[in-house]
Protein backbone atom coordinates (compact mmCIF):
# COMPACT_ATOMS: atom_id res chain seq x y z
CA UNK A 1 0.00 0.00 0.00
CA UNK A 2 1.75 3.05 -0.73
CA UNK A 3 0.89 6.61 0.61
CA UNK A 4 -1.65 8.00 -1.71
CA UNK A 5 -3.65 4.96 -0.94
CA UNK A 6 -4.27 5.47 2.70
CA UNK A 7 -6.67 8.66 1.86
CA UNK A 8 -8.83 5.87 -0.25
CA UNK A 9 -8.77 3.70 2.45
CA UNK A 10 -10.21 6.03 4.83
CA UNK A 11 -12.84 6.93 2.96
CA UNK A 12 -13.57 3.70 1.77
CA UNK A 13 -13.82 2.74 5.36
CA UNK A 14 -15.57 5.76 6.49
CA UNK A 15 -18.37 4.74 4.08
CA UNK A 16 -18.77 1.17 5.05
CA UNK A 17 -18.86 2.55 8.78
CA UNK A 18 -21.67 4.71 7.63
CA UNK A 19 -23.73 2.10 6.15
CA UNK A 20 -22.92 -0.04 9.49
CA UNK A 21 -24.36 2.84 11.38
CA UNK A 22 -27.23 3.82 9.10
CA UNK A 23 -28.00 -0.56 9.01
CA UNK A 24 -27.34 -0.53 12.83
CA UNK A 25 -29.62 2.01 13.50
CA UNK A 26 -32.19 1.04 11.51
CA UNK A 27 -32.41 -2.41 13.70
CA UNK A 28 -31.96 -0.65 16.67
CA UNK A 29 -34.81 2.04 15.48
CA UNK A 30 -37.14 -1.37 14.93
CA UNK A 31 -36.40 -3.32 17.82
CA UNK A 32 -37.20 -0.47 20.05
CA UNK A 33 -39.71 1.02 18.08
CA UNK A 34 -41.52 -2.99 18.58
CA UNK A 35 -40.51 -2.84 22.36
CA UNK A 36 -41.71 0.73 22.77
CA UNK A 37 -45.37 -0.28 20.89
CA UNK A 38 -46.19 -3.30 22.94
CA UNK A 39 -45.25 -0.69 26.10
CA UNK A 40 -47.62 2.01 24.74
CA UNK A 41 -50.49 -0.54 23.90
CA UNK A 42 -50.37 -1.86 27.43
CA UNK A 43 -50.24 1.49 29.02
CA UNK A 44 -53.21 2.80 26.73
CA UNK A 45 -54.72 0.16 27.93
CA UNK A 46 -53.77 0.42 31.79
CA UNK A 47 -55.37 3.95 31.33
CA UNK A 48 -58.67 2.61 30.02
CA UNK A 49 -58.77 -0.02 32.71
CA UNK A 50 -58.13 2.60 35.36
CA UNK A 51 -60.16 5.28 34.28
CA UNK A 52 -63.04 2.34 34.04
CA UNK A 53 -62.55 1.19 37.47
CA UNK A 54 -62.72 4.83 39.14
CA UNK A 55 -66.02 5.56 37.11
CA UNK A 56 -67.56 2.13 38.11
CA UNK A 57 -66.09 3.09 41.88
CA UNK A 58 -68.18 6.46 41.45
CA UNK A 59 -71.07 4.95 39.84
CA UNK A 60 -71.48 2.09 42.43
CA UNK A 61 -71.32 5.05 45.21
CA UNK A 62 -74.89 6.47 43.77
CA UNK A 63 -73.38 9.74 42.52
CA UNK A 64 -75.28 9.14 39.16
CA UNK A 65 -75.16 12.87 37.34
CA UNK A 66 -72.41 13.98 35.05
CA UNK A 67 -72.30 16.85 37.45
CA UNK A 68 -71.42 15.26 39.90
CA UNK A 69 -68.10 13.77 39.12
CA UNK A 70 -65.53 16.02 38.53
CA UNK A 71 -62.47 13.29 38.69
CA UNK A 72 -64.32 11.79 35.86
CA UNK A 73 -64.05 14.44 33.56
CA UNK A 74 -60.19 15.02 35.32
CA UNK A 75 -59.53 11.39 33.41
CA UNK A 76 -59.84 12.54 30.29
CA UNK A 77 -56.71 13.10 28.34
CA UNK A 78 -58.56 15.60 25.54
CA UNK A 79 -60.87 17.42 28.18
CA UNK A 80 -61.36 19.84 25.62
CA UNK A 81 -62.62 17.98 23.12
CA UNK A 82 -63.14 15.06 24.45
CA UNK A 83 -63.74 13.20 20.57
CA UNK A 84 -60.89 10.82 21.56
CA UNK A 85 -62.05 9.67 25.05
CA UNK A 86 -65.48 8.62 25.50
CA UNK A 87 -67.60 6.45 28.20
CA UNK A 88 -71.15 4.57 27.74
CA UNK A 89 -73.19 2.92 30.54
CA UNK A 90 -75.45 0.64 29.37
CA UNK A 91 -78.27 -1.58 30.51
CA UNK A 92 -79.07 -5.05 30.61
CA UNK A 93 -80.92 -4.54 26.78
CA UNK A 94 -78.10 -2.55 25.56
CA UNK A 95 -79.38 0.74 25.85
CA UNK A 96 -77.10 3.98 27.00
CA UNK A 97 -78.05 4.81 29.90
CA UNK A 98 -75.50 7.52 30.23
CA UNK A 99 -72.68 8.56 28.10
CA UNK A 100 -69.65 10.94 27.83
CA UNK A 101 -70.73 14.14 25.26
CA UNK A 102 -68.70 12.39 22.13
CA UNK A 103 -69.44 8.61 22.50
CA UNK A 104 -71.52 7.08 20.15
CA UNK A 105 -75.28 6.99 20.81
CA UNK A 106 -75.55 3.72 20.21
CA UNK A 107 -74.09 1.05 22.38
CA UNK A 108 -70.72 -0.17 21.84
CA UNK A 109 -71.58 -3.83 22.07
CA UNK A 110 -74.92 -5.63 21.98
CA UNK A 111 -74.28 -7.88 24.43
CA UNK A 112 -72.29 -7.46 27.88
CA UNK A 113 -68.22 -7.82 26.76
CA UNK A 114 -66.31 -7.34 29.73
CA UNK A 115 -62.71 -6.81 29.72
CA UNK A 116 -60.75 -5.51 26.40
CA UNK A 117 -62.31 -5.72 22.99
CA UNK A 118 -61.48 -3.86 19.93
CA UNK A 119 -64.04 -2.17 17.74
CA UNK A 120 -63.17 -1.04 14.16
CA UNK A 121 -62.78 2.90 15.13
CA UNK A 122 -62.03 2.09 19.24
CA UNK A 123 -60.53 0.45 21.78
CA UNK A 124 -62.95 -0.63 24.42
CA UNK A 125 -62.96 -1.94 28.27
CA UNK A 126 -66.35 -3.21 29.55
CA UNK A 127 -66.72 -2.92 33.03
CA UNK A 128 -69.80 -4.63 34.90
CA UNK A 129 -71.71 -2.55 37.16
CA UNK A 130 -73.28 -4.97 39.90
CA UNK A 131 -75.37 -7.68 39.09
CA UNK A 132 -78.42 -5.93 36.88
CA UNK A 133 -76.37 -6.60 33.59
CA UNK A 134 -75.53 -3.18 33.42
CA UNK A 135 -72.01 -2.43 31.71
CA UNK A 136 -69.51 0.85 31.69
CA UNK A 137 -67.85 0.52 28.55
CA UNK A 138 -64.92 2.92 28.24
CA UNK A 139 -63.18 3.71 24.98
CA UNK A 140 -60.04 5.08 23.34
CA UNK A 141 -60.50 6.20 19.45
CA UNK A 142 -57.92 4.05 17.26
CA UNK A 143 -56.60 7.62 15.85
CA UNK A 144 -55.43 8.30 19.19
CA UNK A 145 -53.59 5.00 20.06
CA UNK A 146 -51.98 5.39 16.25
CA UNK A 147 -50.95 9.14 17.03
CA UNK A 148 -49.44 8.77 20.47
CA UNK A 149 -47.68 4.80 18.39
CA UNK A 150 -46.20 7.29 16.01
CA UNK A 151 -45.41 10.05 18.44
CA UNK A 152 -43.10 7.33 19.71
CA UNK A 153 -41.56 5.85 16.51
CA UNK A 154 -40.60 9.40 15.82
CA UNK A 155 -39.09 9.90 19.67
CA UNK A 156 -37.50 6.25 18.98
CA UNK A 157 -35.91 6.82 15.41
CA UNK A 158 -34.42 10.38 16.22
CA UNK A 159 -33.02 8.69 19.38
CA UNK A 160 -31.35 6.34 17.32
CA UNK A 161 -30.47 8.49 14.42
CA UNK A 162 -28.47 10.50 17.21
CA UNK A 163 -26.81 8.01 18.90
CA UNK A 164 -26.25 6.61 15.47
CA UNK A 165 -24.78 9.61 14.32
CA UNK A 166 -22.58 10.40 17.86
CA UNK A 167 -21.19 6.38 17.24
CA UNK A 168 -20.46 6.91 13.59
CA UNK A 169 -18.47 10.47 14.92
CA UNK A 170 -17.11 8.18 17.14
CA UNK A 171 -15.98 5.36 15.34
CA UNK A 172 -14.54 7.67 12.52
CA UNK A 173 -12.36 9.36 14.86
CA UNK A 174 -11.01 6.50 16.23
CA UNK A 175 -10.72 4.62 13.01
CA UNK A 176 -8.36 8.10 11.48
CA UNK A 177 -6.78 7.54 14.99
CA UNK A 178 -5.88 3.57 14.16
CA UNK A 179 -4.51 4.98 10.75
CA UNK A 180 -2.71 7.34 11.75
CA UNK A 181 0.44 5.31 12.69
CA UNK A 182 0.06 3.78 8.89
CA UNK A 183 -0.54 6.62 7.21
CA UNK A 184 3.40 7.90 8.60
CA UNK A 185 4.74 4.76 8.12
CA UNK A 186 3.54 4.99 4.48
CA UNK A 187 5.58 8.67 4.39
CA UNK A 188 8.52 6.40 5.77
CA UNK A 189 8.15 3.92 3.53
CA UNK A 190 8.11 6.79 0.35
CA UNK A 191 11.61 8.05 1.39
CA UNK A 192 12.73 4.83 2.24
CA UNK A 193 15.67 3.30 0.49
CA UNK A 194 16.44 -0.39 1.19
CA UNK A 195 19.76 -0.21 -1.13
CA UNK A 196 21.54 2.78 1.13
CA UNK A 197 23.92 0.43 3.49
CA UNK A 198 22.31 0.46 6.75
CA UNK A 199 18.57 1.36 5.55
CA UNK A 200 16.47 0.90 8.22
CA UNK A 201 12.61 1.95 9.33
CA UNK A 202 13.44 2.39 12.76
CA UNK A 203 11.05 1.46 15.62
CA UNK A 204 7.56 0.86 15.02
CA UNK A 205 5.41 3.16 16.87
CA UNK A 206 2.78 0.47 18.03
CA UNK A 207 3.90 -3.07 18.74
CA UNK A 208 1.32 -4.07 16.66
CA UNK A 209 3.13 -3.03 13.75
CA UNK A 210 6.77 -4.16 14.86
CA UNK A 211 6.53 -7.38 12.76
CA UNK A 212 6.24 -5.39 10.04
CA UNK A 213 8.54 -3.08 10.68
CA UNK A 214 10.69 -6.15 10.81
CA UNK A 215 9.65 -7.98 8.17
CA UNK A 216 10.34 -4.50 5.68
CA UNK A 217 13.60 -4.53 6.95
CA UNK A 218 14.44 -7.94 6.05
CA UNK A 219 13.47 -7.69 2.78
CA UNK A 220 14.89 -4.70 2.15
CA UNK A 221 18.24 -6.22 2.92
CA UNK A 222 17.52 -8.96 0.96
CA UNK A 223 17.23 -6.73 -2.15
CA UNK A 224 20.51 -4.73 -0.83
CA UNK A 225 22.70 -8.06 -1.13
CA UNK A 226 20.66 -9.64 -4.45
CA UNK A 227 21.32 -6.13 -6.15
CA UNK A 228 24.87 -5.83 -4.60
CA UNK A 229 25.37 -9.35 -6.25
CA UNK A 230 24.00 -8.70 -9.59
CA UNK A 231 25.40 -5.33 -10.43
CA UNK A 232 29.21 -6.91 -9.11
CA UNK A 233 28.67 -9.93 -11.78
CA UNK A 234 27.67 -7.98 -14.75
CA UNK A 235 30.17 -5.66 -13.56
CA UNK A 236 33.03 -8.23 -13.88
CA UNK A 237 31.44 -9.47 -16.51
CA UNK A 238 31.07 -7.31 -18.75
CA UNK A 239 34.62 -5.82 -18.24
CA UNK A 240 35.97 -10.02 -18.97
CA UNK A 241 33.80 -9.16 -22.15
CA UNK A 242 35.26 -5.63 -23.10
CA UNK A 243 39.11 -6.77 -23.69
CA UNK A 244 38.03 -9.68 -26.43
CA UNK A 245 35.60 -7.96 -27.79
CA UNK A 246 37.71 -5.62 -28.53
CA UNK A 247 40.11 -8.33 -30.37
CA UNK A 248 38.09 -9.84 -32.26
CA UNK A 249 36.83 -6.37 -33.75
CA UNK A 250 40.37 -5.88 -34.65
CA UNK A 251 41.23 -9.34 -35.81
CA UNK A 252 37.96 -8.62 -38.28
CA UNK A 253 39.15 -5.67 -39.43
CA UNK A 254 42.76 -7.21 -40.56
CA UNK A 255 40.51 -10.09 -41.71
CA UNK A 256 38.44 -7.42 -43.97
CA UNK A 257 41.53 -5.82 -45.55
CA UNK A 258 43.02 -9.70 -46.49
CA UNK A 259 39.95 -11.54 -47.30
CA UNK A 260 39.04 -12.13 -50.81
CA UNK A 261 35.82 -9.97 -52.51
CA UNK A 262 33.24 -13.58 -51.70
CA UNK A 263 33.87 -13.02 -47.59
CA UNK A 264 34.03 -9.94 -47.29
CA UNK A 265 29.88 -9.13 -46.76
CA UNK A 266 29.94 -11.54 -44.41
CA UNK A 267 32.56 -10.73 -42.70
CA UNK A 268 31.43 -7.35 -42.42
CA UNK A 269 28.02 -8.53 -41.16
CA UNK A 270 30.51 -10.29 -38.40
CA UNK A 271 31.86 -7.02 -37.75
CA UNK A 272 28.93 -5.57 -37.51
CA UNK A 273 27.47 -7.40 -35.05
CA UNK A 274 30.63 -8.20 -32.56
CA UNK A 275 30.23 -4.13 -32.89
CA UNK A 276 26.44 -4.19 -31.76
CA UNK A 277 27.65 -6.66 -28.89
CA UNK A 278 30.53 -4.00 -27.81
CA UNK A 279 28.12 -1.05 -27.69
CA UNK A 280 25.50 -3.54 -25.20
CA UNK A 281 28.30 -3.74 -22.58
CA UNK A 282 29.71 -0.50 -22.79
CA UNK A 283 25.85 0.47 -22.04
CA UNK A 284 25.76 -2.13 -19.11
CA UNK A 285 29.07 -0.86 -17.96
CA UNK A 286 27.92 2.51 -17.84
CA UNK A 287 24.47 1.68 -16.27
CA UNK A 288 26.21 -0.14 -13.50
CA UNK A 289 28.71 1.95 -13.16
CA UNK A 290 26.80 4.50 -11.63
CA UNK A 291 26.06 2.71 -8.27
CA UNK A 292 23.12 3.02 -6.40
CA UNK A 293 22.78 6.55 -5.58
CA UNK A 294 21.56 9.14 -8.63
CA UNK A 295 24.51 11.19 -8.92
CA UNK A 296 22.55 14.57 -11.42
CA UNK A 297 25.06 16.76 -12.79
CA UNK A 298 24.57 19.58 -15.55
CA UNK A 299 25.29 17.76 -18.77
CA UNK A 300 27.04 18.91 -21.97
CA UNK A 301 25.09 16.70 -24.14
CA UNK A 302 27.13 16.98 -27.59
CA UNK A 303 30.38 15.92 -25.39
CA UNK A 304 28.79 12.61 -23.68
CA UNK A 305 27.60 11.89 -27.62
CA UNK A 306 31.33 12.29 -28.60
CA UNK A 307 32.02 10.05 -26.23
CA UNK A 308 29.78 7.26 -27.26
CA UNK A 309 31.33 4.62 -29.51
CA UNK A 310 28.58 4.35 -32.14
CA UNK A 311 29.75 4.60 -36.17
CA UNK A 312 27.67 4.69 -39.32
CA UNK A 313 25.20 7.13 -37.87
CA UNK A 314 25.08 11.07 -38.58
CA UNK A 315 24.04 12.80 -35.34
CA UNK A 316 22.91 16.28 -34.88
CA UNK A 317 23.06 17.73 -31.32
CA UNK A 318 20.41 20.89 -30.29
CA UNK A 319 20.53 21.34 -26.83
CA UNK A 320 18.16 24.47 -26.33
CA UNK A 321 17.51 24.06 -22.88
CA UNK A 322 19.85 22.76 -19.40
CA UNK A 323 20.24 18.90 -19.10
CA UNK A 324 20.93 17.57 -15.82
CA UNK A 325 21.05 14.07 -15.01
CA UNK A 326 23.28 11.23 -14.02
CA UNK A 327 25.97 10.95 -16.94
CA UNK A 328 27.13 7.58 -16.94
CA UNK A 329 22.89 6.37 -16.59
CA UNK A 330 22.01 9.26 -19.59
CA UNK A 331 24.85 7.54 -21.71
CA UNK A 332 23.65 4.02 -21.16
CA UNK A 333 19.99 5.35 -22.01
CA UNK A 334 21.38 6.85 -25.48
CA UNK A 335 23.77 4.56 -26.11
CA UNK A 336 20.98 1.63 -26.52
CA UNK A 337 18.62 3.99 -28.20
CA UNK A 338 21.64 4.82 -31.15
CA UNK A 339 21.90 1.32 -31.26
CA UNK A 340 18.34 0.57 -31.97
CA UNK A 341 18.24 2.98 -34.53
CA UNK A 342 21.34 1.19 -36.67
CA UNK A 343 19.47 -1.78 -36.24
CA UNK A 344 16.92 -1.02 -37.78
CA UNK A 345 17.85 1.14 -40.79
CA UNK A 346 18.68 4.71 -39.73
CA UNK A 347 21.12 6.80 -41.14
CA UNK A 348 20.55 10.07 -39.51
CA UNK A 349 19.19 11.16 -35.89
CA UNK A 350 18.68 14.28 -34.50
CA UNK A 351 18.73 14.74 -30.99
CA UNK A 352 17.42 17.51 -28.82
CA UNK A 353 16.62 18.86 -25.88
CA UNK A 354 12.80 20.55 -26.63
CA UNK A 355 12.07 21.21 -22.70
CA UNK A 356 14.22 21.54 -19.97
CA UNK A 357 15.81 17.77 -19.11
CA UNK A 358 14.07 16.48 -21.44
CA UNK A 359 15.64 14.52 -24.46
CA UNK A 360 14.54 13.53 -27.74
CA UNK A 361 15.43 11.26 -30.23
CA UNK A 362 14.13 11.40 -33.89
CA UNK A 363 16.01 9.07 -36.60
CA UNK A 364 14.67 8.65 -40.30
CA UNK A 365 14.37 4.68 -39.78
CA UNK A 366 11.16 3.17 -40.96
CA UNK A 367 9.57 3.41 -37.95
CA UNK A 368 6.12 1.53 -36.42
CA UNK A 369 2.95 0.88 -37.77
CA UNK A 370 0.53 2.48 -35.16
CA UNK A 371 -0.92 -0.11 -33.56
CA UNK A 372 2.91 -1.43 -32.79
CA UNK A 373 3.60 1.66 -31.06
CA UNK A 374 0.91 1.86 -29.43
CA UNK A 375 1.42 -1.53 -27.69
CA UNK A 376 5.04 -0.68 -27.55
CA UNK A 377 3.93 2.51 -25.72
CA UNK A 378 1.71 0.43 -22.99
CA UNK A 379 4.15 -1.80 -22.09
CA UNK A 380 6.81 1.09 -21.13
CA UNK A 381 3.65 2.46 -19.13
CA UNK A 382 3.18 -0.59 -17.29
CA UNK A 383 6.53 -1.82 -17.09
CA UNK A 384 5.62 -4.50 -18.65
CA UNK A 385 9.20 -5.37 -20.77
CA UNK A 386 8.97 -9.20 -20.78
CA UNK A 387 8.48 -10.24 -24.88
CA UNK A 388 7.31 -6.59 -25.65
CA UNK A 389 10.03 -4.25 -25.70
CA UNK A 390 13.94 -4.88 -26.45
CA UNK A 391 16.64 -4.14 -24.94
CA UNK A 392 17.43 -0.78 -25.93
CA UNK A 393 13.89 0.89 -24.93
CA UNK A 394 13.73 -1.16 -21.42
CA UNK A 395 16.83 0.47 -20.58
CA UNK A 396 16.19 3.68 -21.40
CA UNK A 397 12.86 3.53 -19.86
CA UNK A 398 14.19 2.34 -16.40
CA UNK A 399 17.41 5.29 -16.88
CA UNK A 400 14.21 7.87 -17.21
CA UNK A 401 12.04 6.24 -14.51
CA UNK A 402 15.27 6.17 -11.78
CA UNK A 403 14.94 10.16 -12.64
CA UNK A 404 11.65 9.79 -12.01
CA UNK A 405 10.32 10.34 -15.37
CA UNK A 406 9.28 8.02 -18.17
CA UNK A 407 10.41 7.15 -21.49
CA UNK A 408 7.49 7.89 -24.35
CA UNK A 409 6.98 7.56 -28.12
CA UNK A 410 5.55 10.42 -29.52
CA UNK A 411 3.60 10.35 -33.04
CA UNK A 412 6.26 11.71 -35.87
CA UNK A 413 5.15 11.39 -39.83
CA UNK A 414 8.18 9.98 -40.13
CA UNK A 415 10.96 7.46 -38.53
CA UNK A 416 10.91 6.98 -35.23
CA UNK A 417 11.01 9.06 -31.83
CA UNK A 418 11.47 8.86 -28.30
CA UNK A 419 11.28 11.20 -25.35
CA UNK A 420 13.29 10.61 -22.51
CA UNK A 421 11.96 12.93 -19.69
CA UNK A 422 14.46 12.71 -17.02
CA UNK A 423 12.29 15.09 -14.27
CA UNK A 424 9.28 14.20 -12.84
CA UNK A 425 5.99 16.16 -14.69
Amino acid sequence: MNRDDLPSVRRRMARALLAWSVVLGIGLAGAVWLAVRHEVNELLDDTLEASAEVLGALLASGRTTPVDWPPVAALSPLNGEGKRFAWQVVDAEARVVERSAHAPEQALHRQAMPGFSQLPAWRVYGLPLGNDGRMLYVAQTGAERDEAEVEVAWSTVLAAVAIGLVGHLWLRRRLRRELAPLQRLSQRLAGHEPLDSGATLGPAERQVLAPVHAAIDALGQRLARRVAHERAFTAHAAHSLRTPLAGIDAQLAIALREAPPALVPRLRRVREAAGRLQRVVAALLALFRSGTTLQRQPVDLAALLARLPVERLAIEVDAAHPLSADPDLLAAALLNLLDNALRYGAQNVRIDVPRPDVVRLHDDGPGLAPARRADLQAALAAQDYEGRTGLGLMLADLVARSHGGALALPEVERGFAVELSLAPT
